[in-house]
């Protein structure tokens, strides 16, 4: 979310994007589940280990932090913290599993963007993101998305976001197959600018694959 909000205000293209298979394990100085009265993480990952930590941890303090190389980090100084991490944190910071494959779900990907100032031109097989504010109305997203249904493409992602300026105003961060180079996606993106308040082009990229990732 707080990236999202970053997109608002620094002038930056999305250039690419990665999808990274995401397992966790719990890992600890000592490796020794009894030593443990702590476990910390990013929210992230404590979100997607919730019931295997209830289940197998209960009574312990759950801790928040920055990400889980931080959380591993701090479980390299304390024998009593367990970190939420990867194996790639335990090797760095010399920790032990304690159990590993500990999320709920498997499977789980995250999405890298990568940000700078290159604006890739088209391949073929690309995706466009925009986000746009609008207003606190009746039908106003509806409105917004509705040139994108006209136009016949396909909307791959829709989330929202609370703008920092004004009350019950959102940004909404959409994305389209296609490039912005396409006249059906430039046709389209004009179409929304008469039904928001302010639009921005996050970017047009390579759609990265992701039929090989595995779990």
């Amino acid at each position: 979310s707080h990236t999202l909000d970053l997109f608002s205000e620094f002038d930056l293209n999305i250039c690419a994007e990665h999808y990274e298979p995401i397992s966790h394990d719990l890992i600890s100085k000592t490796g020794d589940a009894a030593d443990i009265t702590t476990i910390i993480s990013h929210p992230q990952a404590i979100a997607q280990c919730r019931t295997w930590i209830r289940n197998r941890f209960g009574s312990v303090r759950i801790v928040e932090t920055t990400s889980s190389s931080k959380a591993a980090h701090m479980a390299s100084e304390d024998k009593c913290i367990a970190a939420i991490a990867s194996k790639q944190a335990a090797h760095l910071y010399g920790l032990l599993p304690i159990e590993s494959k500990i999320e709920d779900k498997s499977g789980n990907m995250t999405r890298f963007l990568v940000i700078g100032k290159e604006q890739p031109a088209a391949t073929g097989q690309d995706k466009t993101s925009i986000m746009f504010a609008t207003p606190h109305e009746p039908g106003a997203l509806f409105k917004a998305l509705e040139p994108i249904y006209l136009a016949g493409l396909n909307m791959v992602k829709l989330e929202s976001r609370p703008t920092r300026h004004e009350k019950w105003s959102y940004y909404f961060f959409v994305d389209v197959s296609g490039h912005k180079a396409d006249s059906t996606v430039a046709r389209t993106i004009e179409a929304l600018k008469q039904h928001v308040l302010s639009l921005k082009i996050l970017g047009s990229y390579p759609v990265a694959d992701q039929s090989g990732a595995q779990d």
